[in-house]
């Protein structure tokens, strides 16, 4: 046997894979991919970062946000023998020019809605959260005769009320007091959430500053589950009654 014959190409010593390419150019194709991969996954973790760290929250944005348009107030016809007047947290503890200012500004509109509402024979409710109920600001001040209840904001809560509303064949509530953020808010979404509809006099309704009111205001209009639909905005002077016989 001649040299020549038993020469043996380095090429047939290179192990073969199964497609027919040495294993060490397919190790070296694996290897760039690899590498490309880990570049593009680099790039997109960097991408993500980037958008998470710019991402605006409503914090960011506060500054810049627009109030919306102004909630429609609507004329409102009150059944009398089916609605109910809640007069909430009316009391000289918190209305006052000291302590909430904007109180003191919304009774003559809420006398009068008092006394339209007892003209006409409509169940009048009030509540408190401490103290008594004779803590109640002169001008809204109960009768002697009409119920009241003991509780934080929701005035359901852990009280008669609902019961006192159902044994009257209530359906509609009107809800006035303060403050706007706390009894008013919550009363009268908890209502509309128990199957009654609620009505709101805004010019009843005080908190501790403008902007809580009109944030107030804007959540009526605003709120989900149904609670948007079964609240109605007004104003006193845009309430009457079905019997005509308020003076409005």
């Amino acid at each position: 046997m001649s040299r020549t014959e038993n020469y043996v190409s380095p090429s047939h010593l290179v192990a073969k894979s199964s497609g027919g390419y040495p294993s060490q150019v397919i190790g070296i194709k694996n290897m760039r991919r690899f590498r490309q991969l880990s570049l593009f996954a680099a790039c997109t973790m960097l991408v993500a970062s980037s958008v998470v760290s710019s991402a605006q929250t409503i914090i960011d944005e506060w500054s810049s946000v627009k109030a919306p348009p102004a909630p429609e107030l609507k004329d409102v016809t009150i059944d009398p023998k089916t609605t109910a007047l809640l007069m909430l947290d009316f009391v000289k503890q918190n209305c006052n020019e000291k302590v909430r200012p904007r109180c003191p500004a919304t009774l003559p509109a809420a006398k009068q809605l008092l006394a339209d509402a007892r003209a006409n024979n409509v169940l009048v409710v009030y509540s408190i959260v401490t103290g008594s109920i004779a803590d109640t600001v002169a001008d809204v001040a109960p009768n002697g005769k009409e119920p009241f209840v003991q509780s934080g904001p929701d005035k359901f809560l852990n009280t008669d009320l609902e019961k006192i509303l159902k044994d009257r064949g209530i359906r509609t509530v009107i809800v006035a007091g303060t403050a706007a953020n706390g009894a008013v808010l919550h009363t009268a979404s908890e209502a509309v959430l128990r199957g009654f509809k609620a009505v709101v006099p805004v010019d009843t309704m005080s908190a501790d500053n403008a902007y809580i009111e009109q944030y107030a205001a804007y959540h009526f209009i605003a709120a989900r589950g149904g609670i948007a639909a079964g609240t109605t905005l007004t104003r006193v002077s845009m309430v009457k009654y079905s019997n005509q016989t308020g003076a409005n």
